[in-house]
């Protein structure tokens, strides 16, 4: 790389810096009230209700409505299966830590 390109790449991440540091934070970015526990329970019931949206749209494609097509079905079946996929090994690594911390000696 030349020194210009390398000065040119050092203003653009000086000025991403500062504009960072200047913007407040928006509500996703801000932190939970709720802590661990509040996300624990909002991601159960994100994958709840993912699947209840792929059930839905199976029974529809089922039952022959014209508005739901198969890859609508099948993208929304994928998208509930891997977040239940991701939810049960979150649960896994729980109860892992869980193991170890009362195995602790004190």
């Amino acid at each position: 790389m030349s020194v210009p390109a390398i000065q040119t790449a050092l203003n653009k991440m000086q000025a991403l810096q500062s504009q960072a540091t200047t913007q407040p934070q928006t509500a996703a970015q801000a932190p939970a009230k709720n802590g661990f526990a509040g996300e624990l329970k909002q991601s159960i019931e994100r994958i709840n209700e993912l699947q209840q949206t792929a059930g839905a749209k199976t029974t529809a494609f089922q039952l022959g409505d014209p508005n739901v097509s198969l890859n609508e079905v099948m993208v929304a079946k994928q998208k509930a299966g891997l977040a239940f996929d991701m939810g049960v090994q979150v649960r896994n690594k729980l109860v892992s830590a869980y193991k170890e911390i009362m195995n602790m000696q004190v």
